[in-house]
């Protein structure tokens, strides 16, 4: 039977604080592989050498350049996405040994996963340097009343790491760590007989690496705390940056397009138009949110959130504010698909 979570372990404990803007996210061509990955830690099947690395890690805001590298290569076939995650790290430690414990009390490596883009019915799954899972499924962002699964597994999942360096060891400086994954297609389907693998198609995703400092005591790593005994904050360096200490707002996560050109091919993706005026339109909804707790009642049109006209590769966008008996939504007809676009009062999104 599934535990239902209702709150939030993540790092915006500290904060919830919501971004006004969006710059464009991060996007990576995930090449399909025909040769075998051994899930052992290391970078050694001849798949990963044909792929590049993604883009630095930023922190999460964007603004600085974090303490330490962190870089990810992809790859996909018929039954696994593939995920390698290399990590530098001069003093590699972990001590947390318990499934579906909160892994990012130690150092670790955190993927999130939004299959369908809509904000809503995403996955985390959070990893620490001695290879403990916690695995969990979301049905809204935390800025709604949500619910967590904490027993959702991603069953089928295969992960290892390699060191290098020596694990809990503080007499000595090591290099970092590396982890490779390969999660199973079918740990995302919404129905048994659904066909979901994204051959020629993107998913938004993102990637995030928790790290602390750190103090020894007793020859033991653990996080450092200050003179009153609180421990100090965590660092949180992602691929996609939020703009925000907040790694719960899916609209801003990266693009990973699942190519079916093999490994060592060449292929490119483009953020399609419609997904631009999608940032557009959330951050009206992220003013309207903003609008209600000042002036507790929602804004009837786009004006009252914002003077400046909106415009997508030289379009005109037009959107529009809803009230209904049953909530609000902001909508807008794409010049370019003629979609209507639509999110609701909770953020998730349609297209018609």
């Amino acid at each position: 039977m599934f535990k239902f979570i209702t709150l939030f372990f993540g790092i915006s404990m500290m904060t919830f604080g919501q971004s006004k803007q969006i710059t464009a996210p991060e996007s990576y061509v995930a090449y399909h592989t025909s040769e075998a990955i051994d899930i052992d830690g290391s970078d050694a099947d001849a798949s990963w050498n044909k792929v590049a690395w993604t883009n630095l890690f930023i922190d999460i805001e964007g603004l600085k350049k974090p303490t330490y590298d962190t870089q990810v290569k992809m790859l996909w076939d018929d039954t696994y996405f593939y995920i390698l995650a290399k990590m530098d790290e001069p003093h590699v430690w972990a001590d947390i040994t318990e499934h579906d414990a909160i892994i990012f009390y130690n150092n670790d490596f955190e993927v999130f996963v939004d299959p369908d883009g809509d904000t809503h019915n995403y996955y985390e799954i959070e990893v620490n340097a001695i290879n403990t899972v916690w695995d969990l499924f979301i049905n809204k962002p935390y800025r709604e009343s949500n619910v967590v699964l904490n027993d959702w597994t991603a069953t089928g999942m295969k992960t290892a790491i390699t060191i290098d360096g020596t694990l809990n060891n503080p007499n000595d400086t090591d290099k970092g760590w590396m982890l490779e994954m390969a999660i199973p297609w079918a740990v995302f389907k919404k129905a048994y007989f659904e066909e979901n693998v994204p051959k020629d198609d993107f998913w938004r995703v993102n990637f995030s690496r928790v790290n602390w400092d750190h103090q020894i005591t007793d020859g033991k790593y653990g996080r450092k705390k200050d003179a009153e005994g609180n421990y100090l904050p965590e660092y949180n360096w992602v691929w996609s940056s939020q703009g925000v200490i907040n790694m719960h707002e899916p609209e801003k996560w990266g693009y990973v397009y699942f190519s079916s050109t093999e490994a060592g091919g060449k292929d490119t993706f483009e953020i399609p138009n419609d997904e631009k005026i999608k940032w557009e339109m959330y951050n009206l909804f992220r003013a309207q949110k903003k609008h209600y707790e000042t002036n507790k009642q929602w804004a009837t049109s786009v004006e009252q959130l914002s003077s400046s006209p909106i415009a997508v590769e030289g379009k005109s966008i037009q959107p529009k504010i809803e009230i209904h008996s049953f909530g609000w939504t902001i909508s807008a007809k794409s010049p370019f698909t003629d979609k209507m676009l639509i999110i609701k009062e909770d953020g998730e999104f349609l297209s018609q």
